[in-house]
């Protein structure tokens, strides 16, 4: 047996499924859309700043975005609400309803415009009393709440755990798949479980994946570097216990995208797209739409990208080196290739080299391989060996990102006979 062969078949045991996924057919590769919460918060006062509030306006614009500028032809589909859209009281039904003056429309109106945009629309709601912002919660109101948003034609619930006393998190979240599922309508369920058990056991992802098409599993991201290190750093050292758990119809889910607004340089936002595309991670943004960045845009949209994220083969990546400040990430993807991505942790003087062969991951090259770097420009590398002398060279918390597909002796015999049965056509043509 090959030794990349033996290197294949040693990724797919680590990261084989631990359980069977959610089985409401959605999510079979990582989601992808837009979610307000880091970049527009809990701003709800339209009267002072009516284009940042949390309103059906918001929505709708980033929904006409979305439509006009490719980011729909890119795979981002959901338009997704997060906190603060409800009224404080629920009606005389007891059911959730839309803040009047901010959404004056209601959701369904809401629902209707995203869908005629050829998008999703997304809500938010919570497994206890209140929300984290104080808003009514579920709690008591599962089936109720379910079939409200089924009624409202939402296609995402984003269920938060504030105000939930942790030893029932697992049963209430269990109680809303259940509500969801039994309204007939295919809604995707993120959840928020193992980030509120973490800080009292180890959660049961067998349980989570068979509950949820998502789960957060650490703090929120922040518009900063130093919080995008701790998602990766946490997301690593606990990367045995939830990297079996991911697969087609379940993702860990490291938090928002923040490429496009304040806080990372343009080699911080690379890093956070490849890392995320490696983790197998869902894809949703939160920032401005409606002004942001060409290269931020350019970024978001790289197909090469979120073809890595979006790989059918639906395995997550990993962290397979920290050597000299530099880590390696390995994701393996489909047709036997192998995603790879160095993310050099040094912020300090310019960039460094790093010599590719010693990437654990570049077993696969025995005995060839063609490589191809897509970030921080795409360039294809051509064949390489396991003695490769290419050296990536990688700026200050920015990161390099290749794929690797590995050329088999047999490949490279048919290889060659194709070439000379072109040649021979081709001095044909040219004679005649």
């Amino acid at each position: 047996m090959s030794a990349a062969l033996c290197l294949l078949l040693g990724l797919t045991a680590l990261m084989s499924p631990a359980a069977e996924a959610l089985d409401n057919g959605l999510a079979l590769t990582p989601t992808m859309g837009w979610l307000h919460w880091e970049r527009f918060m809990c701003n709800v006062d339209c009267d002072k700043e009516p284009d940042t509030c949390i309103s059906e306006r918001l929505y709708m614009q980033m929904a006409d975005v979305m439509a006009k500028e490719g980011w729909k032809e890119a795979g981002y589909e959901y338009v997704c609400i997060d906190d603060c859209w409800p009224s404080h009281q629920r009606d005389a039904q007891g059911r959730l309803q839309a803040d009047p003056k901010r959404f004056p429309g209601g959701i369904k109106k809401l629902a209707d415009y995203v869908h005629s945009k050829g998008l999703k629309l997304g809500i938010y709601a919570d497994l206890g009393k209140n929300t984290c912002a104080g808003y009514p919660g579920s709690l008591g109101y599962y089936e109720t709440d379910a079939q409200t948003f089924a009624d409202w034609d939402v296609d995402l619930l984003k269920f938060d755990g504030c105000y939930m006393d942790w030893t029932l998190l697992g049963e209430g979240y269990m109680n809303m798949s259940k509500a969801l599922n039994k309204t007939g309508k295919s809604i995707l369920y993120s959840c928020e479980w193992p980030l509120y058990e973490w800080p009292f056991k180890q959660p049961n992802y067998t349980a989570i994946r068979e509950t949820c098409n998502h789960w957060r599993n650490f703090a929120d991201v922040y518009d900063s570097w130093s919080s995008v290190k701790s998602i990766l750093e946490w997301t690593a050292s606990h990367q045995d216990i939830i990297v079996p758990s991911a697969g087609p119809g379940g993702w860990n889910d490291p938090d928002m995208l923040v490429i496009g607004n304040f806080g990372l340089s343009h080699d911080q936002q690379e890093s956070q797209m490849a890392l995320w595309a490696i983790m197998a991670a869902p894809l949703l943004m939160s920032n401005d739409l409606r002004d942001i960045c060409p290269r931020s845009k350019e970024l978001l949209q790289n197909r090469h990208i979120i073809a890595i994220s979006q790989d059918p083969l639906g395995k997550q990546g990993y962290r397979t080196a920290k050597v000299d400040s530099f880590e390696v990430w390995e994701r393996p993807l489909s047709k036997n290739r192998l995603a790879v991505a160095v993310l050099n942790m040094q912020e300090i003087g310019g960039p460094r080299g790093f010599a590719i062969r010693t990437a654990p991951g570049w077993k696969i090259c025995d005995p060839r391989c063609n490589v191809t770097q897509i970030l921080p420009q795409y360039k294809e590398m051509g064949v390489q060996t396991p003695q490769s002398q290419m050296v990536l060279s990688v700026n200050p918390s920015g990161t390099a990102l290749l794929t690797v597909t590995p050329i088999s002796s047999d490949f490279k015999g048919r290889q060659k006979l194709h070439w000379q049965d072109t040649s021979v056509k081709r001095k044909h043509a040219t004679i005649l």
